[in-house]
């Protein structure tokens, strides 16, 4: 019963946790999101190309920052 109790519990949390990206996503203008360009980040640029959004290098300020 515990068991079940629990699953229960995790499942609306993740059902929530779900409703509240999907409010996110559909209350954005046209489903853009701001500063989502990847050059900015080292992490993910290691070889240091420029952005495929706003074709900026990642030592230039994105434009969708």
């Amino acid at each position: 019963m515990a068991l079940l109790k629990l699953s229960l519990i995790v499942a609306g949390l993740l059902a929530l946790g779900m409703l509240g990206m999907a409010v996110k996503i559909w209350g954005k203008k046209d489903g853009k999101f701001e500063g989502t360009c990847a050059s900015q980040s080292p992490f993910l640029n290691q070889d240091g190309e420029s952005c495929s959004l706003c074709g900026k290098a990642p030592s230039e300020q994105c434009a969708n920052q």
